[in-house]
Parts: structure tokens; sequence; C-alpha cells
């Protein structure tokens, strides 16, 4: 069928970058600044909602805006994979806006319309590159994206805010402006084009397998957001921030245009076809094993709660990786699916370590004996959401887990298997130890009455955590796109 048409996918970025201005000229009136990004967060939603339907009928929507050299174009299509990243992006936009209003306002943050611009930015340049038709347009969002975050990286301004922003920035920009660019010029130079393909846009090259491996990983480390090691130092560094950037940074905008890069280079760059007959399928499932499995391990020893869950997104972001790579049909949806599982889980396991944070001052997990008592809907919403992140049903968690098991058995690689199971081991062993101390340990003397639930903080995160369930029971919607993709 042929593409719509349609001036969408560009409302759907202007939106929130017209709200990044909004915010910046209401400087002065907080209660209206604060009022911009939730409004602009449900705008932006329903204008991506209301795409959902004609890309779910088979169609795509495109918008050419202009031409940056011949066969590169700036332009737009909407198609189930960049639904799925829009989707997930637009819909936990509207539970961080209202989660960093409660969470900024009650610790008083300085340059909240920094922030707060900063933030609305941030999304503008995530679903842009969501909906890019073309490898240019990808990586001009991709590029805007780690510009925009930086500030909320150094939001603190203290040593440890720049320490940790500098590496933030070194790893993300200082891949892309080498390994990545390099990628771009050779894809160029061998087809004339840096378009999406169904099937592989250098499918239809006879470049050598060399020449194609080279550029195959030169991409796959310069999309360093994906955070597969070696390039995932920067995902914990980045943990400095306050704690609605970390749940951006981890959950929504930039580890997820991280893979959704990688799986944009699987299937519409090397395509499937290409990738099996150059063994990258297996070679890349290696390392990103390798990545789930370690980064676990790391995990395991974190005490702060903030760090563990960094270690553990890092981990997490190498499921959807491996889904794609293993060149399954099955185990694809399950790769593609795990974007929405994942991000709705994380989302809320960092809102519940902020919400920690302002009723306690507590970052630290040997400190949280007995917080489950004082803080009832966040430790419950931290609880189900371990629960989706290791893969116990009915989460979403266990849906996207079971695709991806089922088809590594597809793709007879048992090893893969054998990863993922050890990986749900490994995330029990890291969560369950933090909600059985919070309601059973023994709770610390002296200042625990004035713990108490910070109602602006909570309502946003036990929201997240019933998507975590829904998206377990009614998984419909993401399943429909992620077979849209693969077939």
């Amino acid at each position: 069928m042929d593409p719509v048409i349609s001036i969408r996918p560009l409302l759907a970025i202007a939106v929130a970058a017209l709200a990044a201005f909004a915010v910046l000229l209401l400087n002065k009136h907080e209660k209206l600044r604060d009022a911009v990004s939730p409004l602009a967060a449900v705008a932006m939603f329903a204008i991506v909602a209301s795409m959902a339907p004609t890309v779910l009928a088979g169609r795509t929507l495109d918008l050419r805006l202009f031409e940056i050299l011949p066969g590169v174009d700036f332009a737009f299509r909407v198609d189930p994979l960049g639904m799925v990243f829009a989707t997930v992006s637009s819909l936990l936009w509207i539970a961080a806006a209202v989660y960093s209003i409660g969470y900024m306002r009650h610790l008083n943050e300085h340059a909240q319309t920094r922030f707060f611009a900063c933030f609305a930015a941030s999304l503008a340049a995530a679903v842009g590159g969501a909906f890019a038709a073309n490898l240019f347009t990808l990586v001009i969002f991709y590029e805007v994206l780690s510009l925009v975050t930086y500030p909320l990286v150094y939001h603190h301004e203290d040593e440890e805010a720049w320490a940790g922003s500098r590496k933030y920035l070194v790893y993300l920009m200082g891949a892309s402006k080498s390994v990545l660019l390099a990628a771009l010029a050779l894809t160029y130079q061998l087809t004339g084009s840096l378009d999406f393909v169904a099937g592989g846009l250098l499918a239809r090259t006879d470049a050598s397998a060399a020449l194609l491996s080279v550029i195959y990983f030169c991409y796959l480390f310069g999309f360093a957001k994906a955070a597969v090691m070696p390039m995932h130092a920067w995902l914990p560094a980045a943990m400095v921030a306050p704690t609605p950037v970390s749940a951006l940074l981890h959950a929504v905008a930039v580890v997820k245009m991280g893979v959704f890069c990688v799986l944009r280079l699987v299937f519409h760059v090397f395509g499937t076809g290409l990738m099996s007959e150059l063994g990258l399928g297996v070679a890349t499932a290696y390392l990103v094993s390798f990545t789930i499995l370690m980064a676990s391990v790391y995990a395991l020893t974190r005490d702060d709660l903030k760090a563990r869950l960094a270690y553990s997104t890092v981990s997490q972001l190498s499921y959807i990786v491996l889904g794609a790579v293993l060149l399954s049909p099955v185990a694809m949806v399950g790769g593609i699916i795990h974007i929405a599982a994942h991000a709705f889980s994380k989302i809320t396991l960092f809102f519940c370590a902020g919400s920690i944070y302002c009723a306690s001052r507590k970052r630290n997990i040997s400190e949280m004996a007995g917080i489950g008592r004082r803080l009832p809907w966040t430790m419950g919403a931290f609880f189900v959401a371990s629960l989706s992140m290791i893969g116990v049903p009915p989460t979403s968690g266990f849906v996207s887990k079971w695709y991806l098991a089922a088809g590594s058995v597809e793709a007879g690689e048992m090893a893969f298997l054998a990863v993922l199971l050890a990986s749900s081991v490994l995330n029990a062993a890291y969560f369950l130890p933090v909600s059985y101390l919070a309601f059973f340990g023994t709770e610390a003397p002296g200042g625990a009455e004035t713990v108490r639930e910070i109602p602006m903080v909570a309502v946003p995160l036990v929201a997240t955590a019933a998507l975590s369930v829904l998206m377990g029971i009614f998984p419909g919607y993401f399943l429909a796109l992620a077979e849209g993709v693969v077939r």
C-alpha cells in the first residue's frame, strides 16, 4: 500500500519542542511553567496515538521536508518499529512530567526552568528519532538528544556532576564523532542512500564481507547509548543526575534511543539475511550475552540503589539487542516488545528510588530496613516492577522474556536460553532483597516518623507500576506492532 503523506510526525515533535520554549518564556511564572510539560505530554501522546490505526493497518505515514545530499533527505516515516518507541516515550512523559514537578518542588531544586526545558527538548529528540525515515535524520536526533540531556546530567553543578557529565558526553559524542560518522560515510559511498529499507539497505551491495563487518561494528559501538560493553561506563556515571533524569535516561529517551538505533541497524540497514550470511547475529549475541551477565553481577555488588538500577539497565538493554540478533521471528518480537516492558518497569523503579530519597534522604539499600512500612505505595510499586524485571507473570517482563526464550529455542541456540535463565535468577538476587529488607527489616531508631509518602511523587509511580501489569495482561498492541516489523 502507498504511504500516507501526513504532517502529524512533525507535529508530535513540535509539541515537545514548543513546550521547551514555553517553559523558558514562563521562567518567572512557576505554576504556569510547571503546567506546560504535562499538557504538552498529553498532546504529544494524543498525536502519536492518532497514527496507530494507520500503522496497525499496514501503512506508513511519510513526510519529506528537504534534500541534504543526492539520495539523502531530512524526512520522517512512521512505521511499526517507530511507533513502539514513540508510544512508550510519549505515554511515559505524562507520568514523568507529573513526577518531576513533585520531586523538584519537594527538594526545592535549583535551575528548575532549565531542567523542564531540557526535559521537554529531550522528548522532542527521542520522538524525532523514532520517526526518522533514514540514517541521516536518525543520527541528527541522536546527537541532539545527547546535547540536550547533558545539562540534565550536570544539573547539580558540583564536582561529582562534572565528572559524570563529562564521561557521559565523551562516550556518547566521542563514539558518534568517530566510528559512527565513518559508518555513515561508508554506507553512503556503497549505496548512494541512507534510507531504511525492508530487508536491509546494505543487502543490495556487493561489498566484501570484511568491509561490511567493519561497518556493522562501527554502527554497533557508535550507537553507545545502547550501552553494550565496553561502551556502558557512561550510564552508571550519569546517576549523579536528579532521579527524574535517571528515569528519563534509563527507561524512556536515551537508552531506548540507543537500542532503537541498533534495531534499525539489524532490520533496515543490514537486514536479517545479510546478518545471517556474515555471521554477525551470533557474534553479537555472544557479546550482548556477556553484557547481560556481567552487568547483573555488577548490580549485585552495588549498595547505592540508583547504581544497582543503572547496572540492571545495562543488562536489560542487551535483552533487546539479543532478541534482534538471534534472527528468529519469535525472538525478534520479544526484543521489540521488551522496549516497552523494560520502560514501564524501570521507570517505576527509578521513580521509587526518587520517592525514597525525597521522603528519607536515603540512597543506600542497607539503610532502607523497614521503610516499606512508612512508604507502602512506593515499595509496593517497587516490588511489582521488580517482578516484571525478573519475568514473573502476569507482568510485562514475563511476556517479553517468554518470547525471547521461545525465540532462542526456535533459533536452536540453547546457550542463549541458558543466559536468559541465569540472568533472571540474578535479577531476583539483586531485586528481591530490596523489597524484603524494606518490608521485613528492622527499622533503625530515630527520625522514621517523618518519613511519609509524597502524593505528587507516589501517584505517577503507582500508575507506571500498573502499566507493567496491564501490558502483561493485554500485550496485544505492542505484539501487533512487533509482528508488523518482523513480517
